[in-house]
């Protein structure tokens, strides 16, 4: 017994010693090496602490740098064995710690992403996980604002999953949460994303919610698409149900726009004497209390999808002319006092509604 437990004891010890060397000696080489390859691929300088193998068999980077492009305190690569015996590079899950990700976009509307060569095929990875802790991903927009418009993501926790059996199956579980940012670091809006994906038989239950966005922040975007008075406040919800069988995808979106508050002019009593109602269909159909509230369908393919921009408005402003039903009479006289010809473009029911308001 006593010697079982001595050749046990000695076999433990060879492990150890046998990792500790793999792990400098791995820690040694493999530093050097990974940094070449980032800095030939990204075509960036690039600098790693150091480099260590944790088990059962995971490899470390810790406080990786990537120019002013990328940085993380830690990257987790965890290799599937089995996955390498069937003659494929799988990995089994990729976990990052407080990755920091900064895009810029030139005024040409060049993005900052370096270019692989085209030479050679690189080989095909398979990813069966992805982990993200505190993750931020800062976008600077130098094509909408030429001292660099900034829109910061951070927050940014992430858990994908490849179901474990059957093992060929290609079912996704996953889980994504962040917080919008402004420029003083105030939490400006939330965006969560949840649910499964099947890219077997294209099936997807998903649920995609943005909530409490203050959509002024992002005024170089939509400038008077939204309406032609400026907005000081404007908070944005939104809930779509993405649903899928066999690549058909429907899309039912809950959209609420509230807290609507303008910038004040020099006539309070100026009343607006224009509309292009695809540019300034806010100030048509928020209702009283200043809010605009639509539902609408969208259907598109899982595998290919798209959205033709004239449908996708005609949708829009059929969901929205339902709200005209609710409004105060009074109100909408005061909005369209001048002729319903503006509105042709919602057809003859939008025009029943106002005769039938009148």
């Amino acid at each position: 017994m006593k010697m079982i437990f001595k050749i046990l004891i000695a076999v433990i010890l060879t492990v150890i010693i046998l990792f500790v060397i793999l792990n400098l000696a791995f820690s040694y080489f493999a530093k050097g090496i990974i940094v070449g390859q980032i800095e030939r691929s990204l075509k960036v300088k690039a600098s790693i602490d150091k480099v260590n193998i944790t088990v059962p068999l995971t490899v470390n980077l810790i406080k990786l740098k990537a120019g002013e492009l990328f940085q993380a305190d830690k990257i987790s690569i965890s290799p599937s064995l089995l996955g390498f015996l069937a003659g494929k590079v799988v990995l089994s899950r990729i976990s990052l710690v407080n990755p920091v990700i900064v895009l810029e976009q030139s005024a040409e509307g060049k993005i900052n992403i370096p270019q692989h060569d085209s030479k050679g095929q690189p080989p095909r990875v398979y990813l069966a996980g992805l982990t993200i802790r505190n993750g931020k991903v800062i976008f600077i927009d130098k094509k909408v604002d030429a001292g660099g418009f900034k829109a910061i993501l951070a927050s940014i926790n992430a858990d994908i999953s490849k179901v474990l059996f059957p093992v060929n199956s290609m079912k996704a579980n996953f889980k994504v949460s962040a917080s919008f940012l402004n420029l003083n670091s105030a939490k400006i809006g939330d965006i969560n994303l949840s649910g499964w994906v099947d890219f077997g038989p294209k099936d997807m239950d998903a649920v995609l919610s943005l909530q409490d966005l203050d959509l002024t922040y992002f005024s170089p975007y939509y400038g008077n698409f939204i309406s032609d008075r400026q907005l000081d406040s404007a908070r944005l919800n939104i809930k779509s149900v993405f649903s899928s069988r066999n690549n058909d995808l429907e899309i039912v979106t809950d959209f609420k726009l509230s807290d609507l508050v303008y910038a004040q002019t020099d006539s309070q009593d100026a009343q607006i004497t224009s509309f292009d109602i695809t540019k300034s269909a806010l100030d048509l159909f928020t209702d009283a209390k200043g809010e605009l509230a639509l539902e609408f369908k969208l259907k598109t393919k899982l595998d290919n999808p798209g959205f033709n921009s004239k449908e996708l408005k005609k949708i829009i402003l059929s969901s929205a002319a339902k709200n005209l039903a609710h409004q105060n009479p009074a109100d909408l006289i005061r909005k369209v006092s001048d002729n319903i010809e503006r509105f042709k473009d919602l057809g003859k029911g939008l025009e029943r509604i106002f005769k039938d308001k009148n």
